[in-house]
């Protein structure tokens, strides 16, 4: 019985001394565990944070240093000249001058032609009574040859014309004025007549004017036509 009692009473003691024995020990094995975690921690940051492929660290690590620039090759287009159409050059048109009866007699062309002559040389043909007339610088030319079956002219040579008036209007009209001032006896024909001639005559003689018995832009501004 003693025995017995001595045996628990070891045992008694021997299960207090454990629970302080294990508080002893719990704190070491947390600070191991703290540690081991630290490091394990630091492995990991240092794995999962890797340079960057391609920047600009050199051997001792200095990331201040430049990559030299990149040179872009841009590739030049050659224009192909454009070859711009010679123009041939133009004839001076003569529709708006006005020449003097002198200059007129000068540019007369008295001379035969066809038809497909006088039309590539003037735009402006017309037929009047026996003949065909062609217009130049302000006045109106017999067109001899443009049709052999008229060539019946009063008169050979340029009659002034102005506010786009054929020939045979603009003598009417020179007609009518002298008629009514006296000089003019005969009918209102629009033909440039001998009667007419001496009748232009003697009033441009009256009047102070070159006496030419012809319709001229000084005889037709003196009649107040123009």
């Amino acid at each position: 019985m003693i025995e017995r009692q001595e045996i628990m009473k070891r045992s008694t003691e021997t299960g207090k001394l454990r629970p302080e024995t294990g508080k002893i020990r719990l704190p070491i094995i947390l600070v191991l565990c703290g540690v081991v975690g630290f490091a394990a921690g630091t492995i990991n940051a240092q794995s999962s944070s890797p340079i960057a492929k391609g920047s600009p660290t050199g051997a001792n690590g200095n990331s201040n240093v430049k990559a030299p620039p990149v040179r872009v090759h841009r590739a030049v287009q050659r224009q192909t000249p454009v070859s711009q159409p010679v123009e041939a050059p133009k004839t001076k048109s003569t529709t708006n001058v006005r020449l003097s009866y002198s200059d007129a007699v000068k540019r007369f062309r008295h001379e035969r032609h066809d038809r497909a002559w006088w039309r590539q040389h003037f735009t402006t043909i017309v037929l009047i009574g026996g003949g065909y007339y062609y217009f130049d610088a302000g006045y109106w030319f017999p067109a001899w040859g443009y049709d052999p079956g008229y060539e019946s002219y009063d008169y050979d040579g340029p009659i002034y014309t102005y506010g786009n008036l054929l020939p045979d209007e603009v003598i009417l009209n020179v007609q009518r004025a002298l008629q009514a001032a006296g000089y003019y006896a005969g009918g209102l024909t629009g033909s440039l007549t001998a009667a007419t001639r001496q009748a232009i005559a003697i009033y441009q003689s009256d009047a102070g004017l070159i006496v030419n018995g012809i319709v001229d832009a000084p005889t037709v501004a003196s009649l107040g036509l123009e």
